[in-house]
């Protein structure tokens, strides 16, 4: 069994792939747009979103994300109930990752030491996706 994250990025999915590949070194492996959809599928989407992505797989490191459009409505509300975990290799690698992701974001905690790590922080980036980055700690 394998449990993935797939994530809606309410019409900035593309812009999304670009950015994790720019501050993550993300790697799109698969990718459909809405205009490739056989039209027995019914799904029906407003006129002008037919170059938004349907399906991407992408891969973050080891992990493989899924991730859409989805309805391509940016008043839809944004994702909650989650966060994205990010383990990196060493302290520099994960505070790097941590404000790039950052950028246009909003940070709920700042990057720091803390009693279970040499390095952690969390971020909301500007999809709205809340990220939890971390290195572990020395001896753990």
């Amino acid at each position: 069994m394998q449990v993935q994250p797939y994530v809606f990025f309410n019409g900035r999915c593309e812009e999304a792939m670009k950015f994790y590949g720019e501050k993550l070194g993300a790697e799109v492996l698969f990718q459909m747009r809405f205009k490739d959809a056989p039209p027995s599928t019914g799904q029906t989407m407003p006129p002008g979103n037919e170059e938004k992505i349907m399906h991407t797989t992408f891969r973050i490191g080891a992990t493989e994300l899924m991730a859409s459009d989805g309805d391509c409505n940016s008043a839809s509300p944004r994702p909650a109930g989650f966060s994205l975990s990010l383990t990196a290799d060493d302290v520099p690698s994960a505070e790097k990752y941590f404000n790039a992701l950052a950028e246009g974001g909003s940070v709920m905690m700042p990057w720091q030491a803390t009693f279970w790590s040499n390095g952690f922080g969390m971020v909301a980036d500007k999809f709205g996706i809340p990220w939890m980055v971390t290195v572990p700690h020395e001896g753990a």
